[in-house]
């Protein structure tokens, strides 16, 4: 069975699209559109933007998003038994499998983009990578912390022994500390400017809830393994609460590849920019099948 997988933030570079456009008319008249529905040329940031412009979460998140959904279209013999995204990957997997038409998909993430750029800027806080420490030693570190009045959660269980965890500056700095010493081979903090998936994203949660819930949620014509249950929905109400849910709930990855592998899924296609799934797949399933669309 095949499982397609959808990229999240970070899976950016400058430049990506570009072969898409120049080479396939139907992906040409898609980034076109949206940089209609967007009301700006995303396009010129995509082909021609730095490193730096590509960084910013509200170009980041639509552009990542872009790139999925318009290789998703021009795969001839797209038909899968199954899709997941990271993060913000989800909405393109919502995409591919119709729950979510192109233009619902590609506003929802902008909003999305906006609205926690927004809730960065209200609580300065940060993520950071813990290696080689098992989860649940980290679980119960991050609760003694936030017990003590700064706020550290579990965000990315992207694969074993690799887990993010998302809080305020002040706590992730005391968490990288305290988890070092219980024996983690590395606590990096990240170059990001939030704590993404933590309670910390509360105010967008709220301002994304609003629109998700005016955007109508259509039958998909597979099921999504999603962030927040690790587990596979077809029920269209029951995927428009869990996308709510999301933004500051963690990201079960791990959960949900071996959940999809559990139900029979043995190949697993990314699509969009980069190879970091493929990456995190074979780390969680060794015998699965993980390539690039």
């Amino acid at each position: 069975m095949k499982a397609y997988v959808f990229p999240g933030q970070g899976s950016q570079f400058p430049g990506m699209g570009k072969d898409l456009y120049d080479n396939n008319n139907h992906a040409k008249q898609l980034f076109e559109s949206a940089n209609d529905i967007l009301g700006f040329k995303i396009t010129d940031t995509l082909f021609s933007g730095s490193e730096e412009e590509l960084k910013q979460t509200k170009i980041t998140q639509p552009a990542v998003f872009l790139h999925s959904v318009v290789l998703a279209s021009t795969i001839s013999d797209f038909k899968p038994d199954m899709v997941a995204g990271h993060s913000l990957g989800e909405f393109s997997a919502l995409v591919a499998n119709k729950t979510l038409s192109f233009e619902d998909g590609l506003k929802l993430v902008y909003k999305r983009a906006l609205a926690m750029q927004k809730a960065c800027e209200i609580n300065p806080s940060t993520m950071a990578a813990i290696l080689n420490l098992d989860d649940k030693i980290v679980e119960t570190i991050c609760a003694e912390i936030t017990a003590a009045g700064n706020i550290v959660v579990a965000a990315n269980y992207n694969c074993p022994g690799q887990l993010v965890i998302s809080g305020s500056i002040e706590g992730i700095n005391v968490a990288c500390e305290k988890l070092k010493a219980a024996g983690a081979r590395r606590a990096l903090v990240l170059p990001v400017g939030g704590a993404f998936h933590s309670p910390l994203m509360e105010p967008a949660r709220v301002e994304l809830e609003a629109a998700i819930n005016s955007t109508n949620f259509s039958q998909p014509i597979c099921p999504v393994y999603q962030n927040v249950t690790a587990s596979a929905i077809s029920d269209p109400i029951t995927i428009q609460k869990n996308l709510v849910a999301q933004l500051t709930a963690p990201v079960r990855w791990t959960q949900s590849v071996q959940q999809m592998s559990a139900d029979g899924a043995t190949h697993f296609i990314e699509v969009g920019p980069g190879k970091v799934l493929q990456g995190l797949v074979k780390k969680i399933n060794a015998t699965a099948e993980a390539m690039s669309a």
